[in-house]
């Protein structure tokens, strides 16, 4: 086990509306062991990037809990822990990529990506090495390397994006969309990148549009407006 999702719900107050409390999603419950791949689906506004940021704590749940083991042995509530220990369990455990690239300007897509690499202890050498073999992986010409992302397109942004967050995986990986400006190719060598890092074992929790991207990573379905949870290998 790696994460335990038992009843989980959030709730936002609107101000603009005299602070109605509208329902984002409620009595949230699923599983996920290592190496698995669980999809969130459900029609736009139901909730599921909420889902994400909840686990991920960049919003606070309104009920329910969230475990995460590691190798078995529990080791926090995400939906308890304080934030001194979120920003732990991030730094050690837990990513979240969405479909935005959020960077410093005048950082080079080539440090951006290498970045991460270089805080788990790689050497600079190494890790601009293999920032350079996954920006190729994904399409990004070698003459825009050391150019700031910020001024590439949309679909090259999201590129160096997933780039970035997958270069030195954690041990639970959530994904908001990760392939929503990608042409077909672009999105196909994405989900060979994901399928590689379930082989690894990495736990990854994702939302996509397209039916042939979740079926092809999946293990798991869980249909948010339905609660329904579908296995799918």
């Amino acid at each position: 086990m790696v994460l335990e999702v038992k009843n989980l719900s959030k709730n936002f107050i609107a101000h603009t509306r005299g602070s109605v409390e509208i329902s984002g999603f409620k009595n949230i419950s699923f599983s996920l062991k290592k190496g698995e791949f669980l999809s969130i689906s459900g029609k736009s506004g139901a909730g599921k990037s909420s889902v994400l940021k909840v686990l991920y704590r960049s919003y606070l749940p309104s009920g329910g809990d969230v475990n995460f083991y590691d190798n078995g042995s529990f080791i926090a509530s995400l939906t308890k822990a304080d934030d001194s220990e979120i920003l732990v369990l991030r730094e050690k455990y837990i990513a979240y990529v969405s479909q935005f690239l959020q960077v410093l300007p005048r950082v080079s897509a080539l440090n951006i990506v290498a970045h991460p690499l270089i805080l788990q202890g790689e050497s600079e050498k190494s890790a601009t090495q293999k920032a350079k073999e996954m920006l190729d992986f994904f399409g990004i010409k070698e003459s825009l390397f050391d150019i700031s992302p910020l001024t590439f397109s949309g679909g090259e942004q999201q590129r160096v994006n997933i780039a970035q967050g997958i270069i030195a995986p954690k041990k639970l990986l959530l994904l908001d969309e990760p392939t929503a400006s990608l042409d077909r190719e672009n999105r196909q060598k994405v989900l060979q990148k994901l399928k590689s890092l379930k082989e690894q074992g990495i736990s990854m929790i994702g939302i996509f549009h397209d039916k042939e991207s979740i079926k092809f990573i999946s293990d798991h379905i869980y249909n948010i407006q339905e609660q329904t949870y579908e296995n799918t290998k």
